[in-house]
């Protein structure tokens, strides 16, 4: 009997963590990452496949945050350094990709509508969010690019800024990648 009892509570308790899960995932709002130590949402519905850290072959004569190509899943994309791009820093000059990448990176693919087979190089993945974990939306930091859409506060007092893919996708800067 008592196992039967155990069995009935296990099977409760999944039930309850399946439509907890569904519930989360349908609020969910973005996809919140680390890049060059600063904190960053992008949207869900902009976003596509998260992949692991992979062989990136360099491709000659392109600005530095353009790292260079990659096979994921049988496409080439192009990988493009997320932090290198938002600071308009010359990483590679200084820096190869392999001194930088940690166990955390991570190739966040662009969705296949934006038209785009290219992905970005983050740091870290920090997990989902939504807008109820924010208590304070503030203007976009002065200076930064117009696909920076605004600057959310969370409960904590931490700063992320949001950012719009599909902005990105069309800016003149990101798809003129020759040096």
């Amino acid at each position: 009997m008592a196992k039967r009892q155990s069995l009935k509570e296990l099977q409760e308790r999944l039930a309850q963590r399946l439509t907890a899960a569904k519930t989360e995932a349908l609020t969910a709002t973005w996809l919140a990452i680390e890049a060059g130590g600063q904190r960053h949402l992008l949207p869900l519905v902009q976003s596509g496949e998260i992949f692991p850290w992979s062989a990136v072959q360099p491709v000659p004569y392109t600005k530095a945050w353009y790292v260079g190509v990659a096979n994921l899943r049988g496409g080439l994309h192009g990988v493009v350094d997320l932090a290198g791009l938002l600071k308009g820093e010359a990483v590679r000059g200084t820096q190869r990709p392999a001194d930088r990448v940690t166990s955390e990176s991570r190739l966040v693919s662009l969705h296949g509508a934006l038209g785009l087979n290219a992905v970005l190089w983050i740091d870290r993945l920090l997990g989902l969010r939504n807008p109820g974990a924010f208590k304070t939306v503030a203007e976009r930091p002065e200076g930064a690019p117009s696909y920076v859409t605004r600057m959310l506060i969370d409960e904590s007092g931490q700063a992320w800024q949001e950012l719009d893919l599909q902005l990105l996708v069309a800016e003149p800067e990101f798809l003129a990648i020759a040096a």
